[in-house]
Parts: C-alpha cells; sequence; structure tokens
C-alpha cells in the first residue's frame, strides 16, 4: 500500500551543506556525506539532495560527489542539479542514484522529460517546480536557475505538461516560504494533488512535525520535504540533525489520513 513519504531535503553549495532562505544568502550547515550518514541512521524514507550551483554556473553535475553520496546512502536517492541532457542522467542512474530531479531543463527542453522516462524509466524522473505566487492572483510563476529566472509560465500548466511529457513525480518547491519554518502553502498542494495524478512532493516551509501532518491531512498520499525542519533544532535554529522515528511517522501518517 502507497503511504506518504517524509523527505529530507539537502541543498549542496560549493561542496557543502546549506540551508537559504527565499533561494537567497546560503548558510553553511555541514558536510553532505555526514548529514546522510546521520538520515541512514534515522531510516529516512527517502534523501533528495540539490546542487544549486551546476546550473547557474553552467556546469556538469559533480559525478564524484554524487558517487560518493549515492555510495553512502542507504535509502531511495535523488539527486537534482545541471542535468540538461540524457547522456548526464544515464551517468548519474549508473551511479547508482534512483532518481533523477530536472529543472530548468524541463522547461527549457520539455523533450528531454519524456527522453529519459523511455530511456530510464518513468518512475526515475522528477520535474521540480519552483513557484512564487503573483501578486493579486491565485496563480503562481515557475521560476528557474535558482529563482534568478522568470519563466512566467503558469506552475498549474507546467504540472499538467510535466505529466503528459512522462515526468513520474513532481516537485513543488516554494520561494516563497523556503527556509521561513511558517507551513506549507495548503492552498497551492491541494491544487496541485487534484490536477495531476503521479506522485507529488511539497517542499518549503515545514517547521513542525504539525506542519507535515497537516499536508498529508490535506493532500492524502504525497511526499512531505522539508530541510530546515530536520537541520535546525530549538528557537536558535542550531545546527542539529533531527528526523522522526518510524513509530513517529506512522503515527503522524494515521492521525493525518484516519
Amino acid at each position: 500500500m502507497l503511504r506518504p513519504r517524509i523527505t529530507p531535503c539537502l541543498l549542496v553549495h560549493q561542496n557543502g551543506l546549506v540551508k537559504t532562505v527565499g533561494f537567497k544568502t546560503p548558510k553553511y550547515v555541514g558536510d553532505p556525506i555526514n548529514a546522510v550518514k546521520i538520515f541512514n541512521e534515522k531510516e529516512s524514507d527517502e534523501l533528495v539532495v540539490f546542487d544549486i550551483d551546476a546550473t547557474v554556473n553552467n556546469v556538469e553535475p559533480d559525478y564524484k560527489m554524487i558517487a560518493k553520496l549515492a555510495a553512502e546512502c542507504r535509502m531511495p536517492f535523488c539527486y537534482g542539479g545541471g542535468i540538461k541532457t540524457l547522456e548526464q542522467a544515464r551517468r548519474i542512474i549508473g551511479l547508482g542514484v534512483e532518481k533523477v530531479a530536472i529543472s530548468s531543463a524541463a522547461i527549457e527542453n520539455p523533450e528531454l522529460i519524456t527522453q529519459i522516462a523511455q530511456e530510464i524509466g518513468r518512475q526515475s524522473v522528477v520535474v521540480v517546480l519552483d513557484v512564487k505566487k503573483k501578486l493579486f492572483s491565485k496563480d503562481y510563476d515557475v521560476f528557474t536557475r535558482n529563482a534568478g529566472k522568470n519563466t512566467k509560465r503558469s506552475v498549474f500548466d507546467l504540472a499538467i505538461e510535466s505529466e503528459k511529457l512522462g515526468a513520474g513525480e513532481l516537485v513543488i518547491n516554494s520561494i516563497d516560504l523556503d527556509g521561513t519554518m511558517t507551513g506549507y502553502d495548503l492552498v497551492l498542494a491541494s491544487k496541485i494533488r487534484r490536477l495531476v495524478n503521479i506522485p507529488v512532493t511539497f517542499l518549503g516551509g515545514a517547521g513542525s512535525l504539525a506542519d507535515i501532518e497537516a499536508l498529508i491531512r490535506t493532500c492524502g498520499v504525497i511526499g512531505a520535504s522539508a530541510g530546515s525542519l530536520f537541520i535546525f533544532k530549538g528557537v536558535y535554529k542550531a545546527v542539529l540533525i533531527n528526523y522522526p522515528t518510524l513509530a513517529q511517522r506512522d503515527e503522524l501518517i494515521h492521525r493525518a489520513l484516519y
């Protein structure tokens, strides 16, 4: 039976683990490999790693780093950052990564979604849509290149289009809520969930397990991802990697769904 997934999201910048607020001012919080080891011990449902340098610097994915992360990771592993070609995606999957995430390339070259899905399987293709709410509107624009470029495309249109092109999963990442720890955008989440039939993971805003519970209660079987929640602890945001136990996750999901 499918169940909601609760996934840590790690951002890599200049080979270090960082956290951002509104996609800005990356703050160094540790070593990515050490973080993976801790999430292994805590039996995380899945792990998502985004290299936030690769696309904006127009460089290849860091295959050496990816190989190290994949070798250490004992849970399903999704990597995104700098993937622009089928060959790059194939090489990353060959390193032991279960899913590749594409964002800028998925919008600039939509056929890439189909190419990767046909080559390595739809279940391994994740399209990431970084979104910002439009002023005086119920719509959301999709941005690329670390929120540096407004595509002026609606997240709702691109979500439907990505599914049709072969995406096996969507990640909807709120730029407005990134690092704020004030809760997910439940209105956005609910609408996206109704629009598509593929798995969706929501990212941006989680500040407590109650926020994750509210998301699951609103959307059902989805992915709830978070960065700050699993990196920081306490009101002063001390760096202390944490993650709920399996019993805590089961209890949370049961309350939310039943």
